[in-house]
């Protein structure tokens, strides 16, 4: 039997919003940037005391896919980003595929700079706690915990860039169930210097630009894989490999293992097994590869890249058959070009499906029925497992980020549930921004 407290306290309410979105990654701080671009009063909570989600914490790289089939995919206010990332000399946009590599550091001051010439109100340090709602399923309030306490931030619209849908869950919306099948493994990237990369092996495997190729190392998998037992290595993926922009040092995803995200205890014993793991690999990659035999671990990231945890059951799940065969809903908002990605969660094994065409994502799979003043963005949209497997990425994330923000300033402005927005506005605002839809 569980023992419990009860504590009744006064929580501050510390600012009164338009609209305030939830996590700072690639789907909210592009959200906010819309809104408040949209002239929405916006407020953007991340818990880290940066931006950039599992691009700066989780050292996810490249930013994928921007183009596909030699046509742009992922448009408006996320190209202007790389646009400007580059200019900063932050980014390398592969051609022709639109993979962006980029510098971790730059990519944090880049979108910090872009929000706040937005005007928008950040809340760093900054963990989501909980949620005031008012009658109808409206939400009232979002709380947050900080060096200053519990704090509450008013607001006529939400958005739920949590990823994990942590705001959506908090306030009741029903998420997609898992028929059985086991999340996709967390993964934690590390970075190492003093990599050769100049070799013909590295320079194929650390530029990511060629369409319909899974751009693992394949030569250092088979050794890896043929070595597996003597080594102990236990299960790994990839391994991939990419540029960060500086000579000599490359970002590593091949650590693995089964855990959700969402269970403090579970999360908890990834995280301490994932940076053993990291070390590891990193050792068995200096040991046996001659391109490897000065390096050195220069980061490991600051938390574990979750692929796959809460979705929302929304008015509209896109399924894998309609993301296959890139149905276009009248109410498309963003697109997707990645492929459907699964990875194995007991093995080294993966699954990969290259698109034919850009699939659609309709704006209905951002809202759920029953919360008239609630969107998501990234992760969290309403999508089967095989559709999720593809847009889970940043570059889509980015994209429906982009339309979330620029709905919610669309029902701030004409006091509208988001069940009604004027779809045929919010698109041809969205294509104003350049989406390509």
């Amino acid at each position: 039997m569980k023992d419990y407290l009860h504590i009744a306290k006064n929580i501050p309410v510390v600012g009164t919003y338009d609209v305030v979105v939830c996590g700072g990654g690639p789907a909210g701080f592009i959200a906010a940037i819309a809104a408040a671009r949209h002239g929405a009063r916006t407020a953007l909570v991340e818990q880290y005391g940066f931006l950039g989600g599992m691009a700066t914490t989780g050292f996810v790289t490249p930013i994928s896919v921007f183009t596909y089939n030699g046509k742009k995919v992922i448009g408006g206010i996320p190209w202007e980003f790389i646009e400007r990332l580059q200019e900063m000399g932050g980014c390398i946009i592969e051609k022709p595929l639109g993979n962006v590599a980029f510098d971790f550091e730059l990519y944090k001051l880049c979108c910090q700079r872009m929000v706040l010439e937005a005007g928008v109100d950040l809340y760093m340090h900054s963990y989501l706690s909980g949620v005031s709602k008012a009658d109808g399923g409206t939400l009232d309030a979002v709380l947050i915990e900080n060096k200053n306490g519990t704090e509450a931030l008013r607001a006529r619209y939400f958005v739920d860039c949590t990823g994990d849908a942590d705001l959506a869950h908090m306030a009741g919306v029903p998420m997609q169930g898992t028929d059985g099948a086991m999340l996709q493994p967390v993964s934690t990237y590390f970075v190492l210097g003093g990599v050769d990369t100049s070799t013909p092996m590295m320079q194929e495997a650390i530029h990511h630009n060629r369409q319909g190729v899974n751009c693992h190392c394949l030569p250092v998998r088979e050794k890896l894989l043929a070595m597996k037992d003597s080594l102990g290595l236990g299960e790994f993926g990839g391994p991939w490999f990419c540029t960060t922009l500086h000579p000599g040092v490359v970002s590593v995803n091949m650590t693995r293992t089964s855990a959700d995200g969402c269970n403090n205890r579970d999360f908890t014993r990834a995280e301490v097994e994932l940076r053993e793991q990291a070390f590891r690999m990193a050792r068995v990659l200096k040991d046996n590869f001659e391109e490897f035999k000065d390096s050195y671990v220069l980061s490991v990231a600051v938390q574990a890249g979750v692929r796959e945890t809460r979705r929302i059951r929304g008015v509209v799940t896109i399924s894998g058959d309609d993301y296959l065969s890139a149905v276009r809903y009248p109410d498309s908002v963003s697109r997707g070009a990645h492929p459907i990605d699964i990875h194995s969660n007991n093995g080294a094994g993966q699954s990969v499906r290259f698109l034919e065409e850009p699939s659609y994502v309709p704006y209905r799979s951002l809202i759920a029925e029953d919360f008239p003043n609630l969107l998501v963005a990234g992760r969290c949209i309403s999508a089967d497992r095989t559709a999720f497997a593809s847009l889970r990425v940043q570059a889509s994330c980015m994209g429906t980020g982009q339309a979330a923000g620029v709905a919610a300033a669309i029902c701030a402005e004409d006091g509208k549930r988001v069940q009604d927005i004027d779809t045929e506005r919010l698109v041809n605002d969205l294509r104003k921004l350049g989406a390509v839809i």
